[in-house]
C-alpha cells in the first residue's frame, strides 16, 4: 500500500526526532497523529486544544526538545490560538501541525486564512505544498523551529494529506548552527565595563538558561551578583551570591542590592518592565550592558550602554578569558537572605481562611525538593514564585509572556512528562482552575503523581484588588468546593483552611501518590499582592 503525505510527515518527523507530540483528534488531523505514534512518537490527547499546545509548549521549554501541537483544520486551530501566541511570544521551538481546507473548499465551514492567523499571533506560517515537497516542507518547518527558536504553524491542506506520496530516502536531524560569537570589540567593551563597576549584578533571561556554569564562573572572577528573570528561575539555585528573580517578585533586600548596581548586565534578558520594576530596579547612574542573540532585542525595552550580539555561553567564555585578575566587585562581604520567605509577617490567617504566605511557606517546607513547579497568571502568583523554592532552571516553569489565566494546569502536564523524575506542582488560581478544569481529567488518566494547589479567593482577585472602591460584582463568585470538584475527576481532594488541614500533603506523599492531589486552599484576601501592586502602579 502507498504511503501518504500525511504518513510521510509524521514519518519524517520522527526521523528529525521530535520528542512527544499532544493535540485534540478530529477528521483533519487524524491520519497524521496517527503516523506520528506509528513511528514512535508518544501522543498525549488534551481536552481542549489550548490546553495541548500549553502542554507542548511546556514540554519544550523543560526538556530541551521539540514537541508538536496537532490540531483539526479551522476550530481546532483557534481553540488552540492563546497557547501558541505564548509559544511564539516566548519564541519556544514548536511545531503546531494544523490541518487546513482544501484550496478549492472555498464553502467549507472549517475555511479561514490560517496563515494569516499564524503571522497575527507572531509565529510562522508554513506549509506543504505538494506530494512532491511534503518532506522538504517538513524539514523546513522543523529547521525553523528549532534553529531559529520559533514556533512554527505547518499548513497540512486535507487534499495533499490524502495523496499518495513519493517514495522519499529517510531524513537526519540537520546540524544545529555553531553558537554565535562577539565581535572582539564586544568583548573589550564588556570587559571594561566590568573591570570599572565597584557593585556589577548579572540578570540571566531565558537565552542564558542553557549558560549557567559559564554565568557563574565569570561572576565569580568579575565580584558579581547573580539574579534571574522569572522564567530563568532556579538558574543559580544554591549559589551564595544568587539574589533571585529581579523584579515584582524580587524581596526587598534583594531589590535594594540590585537597585544599588552601578552595572547591570542582562544575558538572554529582556529587562522588560516585569523584570526591571519599570525601570525603577535600576540604578539612574547605573551602567547598562544587554548580551543577546537577537541584535534587535538590544535596547528593545530600555536603552543600554553596552550591547554585545552573540551567544550568551560563547559571550560570557570570551570576557572569562580577556577579563585578567579577579576582583571582589560586590562580594565584599557575604549577602545577607534575600529570600521573600524570610521577610517578616504579621500572618492574617483566620479561623476559616488561610493566609497566602503562610500557606505558601508551609508548602515548601512539606514538598519535596526535586519538584517542577508551574504557575499560572493572576493576584496569587507572586506566591508560588517566590516562596516554593526550585533545585534549578527546569524547576520552573512559567507561561506568562501573554499573560493570560488558565495555562498553568496544561503547562504542569507537560513539565510533568518532560521532567518525570520530579514532583510535579501546579499553582493556580481558583479562576484559571475553572477556566482549564477539563485537563484534570488529562492529569488523572496520564496518572501523574501531581501537586495542584488553588489559591481560591472566590474571585478574579487581580481586577478586585485593582479596581477598589467599583462594583465588583463581574468579578465576584460564590464560593465553590473545588475538593468535591476533583474528587469527581478521580483525584484526592482536600480543602484548607488553617496549616493543620494541611496535614493532608504529607499523608498523600508518604502513600501511593496514585492520584492527583488537589488542595482547595482557601486564602485570605491581601488587599493586592505586593507585585501586583508595583505592576499597576499602586
Amino acid at each position: 500500500m502507498t504511503d501518504t503525505v500525511a504518513a510521510l510527515v509524521g514519518r519524517t518527523l520522527a526521523e528529525l526526532g521530535v520528542a512527544q507530540a499532544f493535540g485534540v483528534v478530529g477528521s483533519g488531523n487524524f491520519h497524521v497523529t496517527n503516523a506520528l505514534r506509528a513511528h514512535g512518537v508518544p501522543f498525549v490527547a488534551a481536552r481542549h486544544e489550548c490546553g495541548a499546545a500549553t502542554m507542548a509548549d511546556a514540554y519544550a521549554r523543560m526538556s530541551g526538545r521539540l514537541a508538536v501541537v496537532t490540531t483539526h483544520q479551522g476550530c481546532g486551530l483557534t481553540n488552540a490560538l492563546t497557547g501558541i501566541t505564548e509559544a511564539a511570544k516566548s519564541r519556544t521551538p514548536l511545531l503546531v501541525l494544523a490541518a487546513d481546507t482544501p484550496g478549492a473548499a472555498v464553502g467549507s465551514n472549517f475555511d479561514i486564512d490560517q496563515d494569516a492567523l499564524a503571522v497575527a499571533v507572531g509565529a510562522v506560517p508554513a506549509r506543504v505544498h505538494s506530494p512532491g515537497t511534503a518532506a522538504a516542507d517538513t524539514l523546513r518547518a522543523y529547521r525553523t523551529a528549532v534553529h531559529e527558536r520559533r514556533t512554527v504553524v505547518l499548513n497540512l491542506p486535507l487534499d495533499v494529506q490524502a495523496a499518495p506520496a513519493p517514495a522519499v530516502e529517510p531524513v537526519r536531524a540537520p546540524p544545529a548552527p555553531l553558537p554565535v560569537r562577539p565581535a572582539e570589540e564586544s568583548v573589550a567593551a564588556l570587559v571594561s565595563a566590568l573591570r570599572a563597576a565597584a557593585r556589577p549584578v548579572f540578570v540571566a533571561g531565558r537565552g542564558a538558561r542553557a549558560a549557567g556554569p559559564e554565568l557563574r564562573a565569570l561572576a565569580d572572577i568579575a565580584g558579581a551578583l547573580l539574579a534571574t528573570s522569572a522564567v530563568a528561575n532556579g538558574l543559580f539555585a544554591g549559589d551564595p551570591w544568587s539574589l533571585g528573580i529581579s523584579g515584582g517578585f524580587a524581596s526587598p533586600r534583594a531589590a535594594e542590592l540590585i537597585g544599588a548596581a552601578d552595572l547591570v548586565v542582562a544575558w538572554g534578558c529582556a529587562l522588560n518592565m516585569w523584570t526591571t520594576r519599570h525601570g525603577k530596579l535600576l540604578g539612574p547612574s547605573a551602567t547598562i550592558a544587554q548580551v543577546d542573540l537577537d541584535p534587535a532585542a538590544l535596547g528593545r525595552h530600555r536603552p543600554v550602554d553596552v550591547g554585545v550580539v552573540g551567544d550568551v555561553g560563547r559571550t560570557a567564555r570570551d570576557v572569562l578569558a580577556a577579563f585578567g585578575p579577579p576582583r571582589t566587585g560586590y562580594r565584599a562581604g557575604t549577602v545577607p537572605s534575600v529570600r521573600r520567605r524570610d521577610v517578616p509577617y504579621a500572618d492574617e490567617s483566620t479561623v476559616d481562611r488561610i493566609d497566602p504566605r503562610t500557606l505558601s511557606r508551609r508548602l515548601d517546607e512539606l514538598l519535596p525538593g526535586g519538584r517542577v513547579v508551574a504557575v499560572d497568571s493572576g493576584n496569587f502568583m507572586g506566591y508560588p514564585s517566590a516562596y516554593l523554592e526550585v533545585p534549578d532552571e527546569y524547576g520552573f516553569c512559567f507561561t506568562q509572556a501573554f499573560q493570560s489565566i488558565g495555562l498553568g494546569l496544561a503547562t504542569a502536564i507537560g513539565a510533568a512528562l518532560a521532567r518525570p523524575e520530579r514532583l510535579p506542582v501546579a499553582a493556580l488560581g481558583d479562576g484559571g482552575f475553572l477556566m482549564s478544569v477539563a485537563e484534570l481529567e488529562t492529569v488523572v488518566r496520564l496518572g501523574l503523581p501531581m501537586v495542584i494547589v488553588v489559591y481560591n479567593d472566590a474571585a478574579y482577585g487581580a481586577e478586585v484588588h485593582h479596581f477598589t472602591g467599583q462594583d465588583l460584582d463581574t468579578v465576584r463568585f460564590p464560593d465553590t468546593d473545588l475538593s468535591a470538584l476533583a474528587t469527581g475527576f478521580g483525584c484526592t481532594g482536600v480543602t484548607v483552611r488553617t496549616v493543620g488541614d494541611l496535614d493532608a500533603v504529607p499523608a498523600w506523599l508518604d502513600g501511593p501518590r496514585d492520584r492527583p492531589l488537589v488542595i482547595d486552599a482557601k486564602i485570605t484576601s491581601d488587599g493586592g499582592s505586593w507585585w501586583l501592586a508595583e505592576a499597576f502602579g499602586h
